[in-house]
């Protein structure tokens, strides 16, 4: 696979397993069904004692992953979709940030459940070395509010995966609106 790994733990080994064990299954299955799949294939991985499991299949980019995975896209994103809608992706190179990137999604207070809309929020403007995606937000009286239960992702870049993950957490801490919540616990562990 020759990618550099954006987590630390997710060494040769283990994507050699991944790509092995569970892509190369995945797309012949598509093969022996005799399904012409086009578009994205997000596969969720849970990692025990080394040994990776499949989750979930997304037939989307999912969200808040997106928020990290594009931002890692160095060449045109657009000229890759035009070509696979083409079907001409074989003759694309795709170029990937050596970077690690890391997301953290703000959410309204009670999501995934009942939750309020229309607080205020305030900071955006203060975060910086970091890319702010609005995920549930609108403009009312010239303020960004609340809108949904998932509200902001903030994404940022590092040279290793603790380095974009403290960044992310400084840039979230710049933000606030009433009953914002956020993991404070998530990367830690690797």
């Amino acid at each position: 696979m020759g990618a550099v790994s954006p987590v630390p733990f997710a060494d040769h080994v283990l994507m050699e397993k991944v790509e092995q064990r569970i892509i190369q299954p995945t797309i012949s299955g598509f093969k022996k069904e005799s399904i012409t799949y086009k578009g994205f294939v997000f596969i969720g991985l849970m990692i025990v004692n080394q040994e990776p499991y499949v989750i979930e299949y997304n037939v989307r980019m999912g969200d808040p992953e997106t928020e990290v995975v594009l931002p890692r896209i160095k060449s045109d994103l657009l000229r890759h979709l035009s070509a696979f809608a083409k079907a001409e992706l074989n003759k694309e190179q795709l170029e990937i940030d050596s970077r690690s990137a890391t997301t953290v999604m703000c959410v309204s207070g009670g999501y995934p459940e009942a939750y309020e809309k229309g607080k205020v929020i305030t900071g955006i403007n203060e975060i910086e070395d970091s890319i702010v995606f609005h995920a549930g937000t609108t403009v009312k009286d010239g303020a960004v509010v609340t809108n949904g239960g998932r509200v902001i992702a903030v994404t940022s870049y590092g040279e290793d995966f603790k380095q974009a993950l403290k960044k992310s957490y400084q840039n979230v801490k710049q933000l606030q609106f009433d009953k914002m919540y956020y993991r404070s616990d998530i990367g830690f562990d690797l």
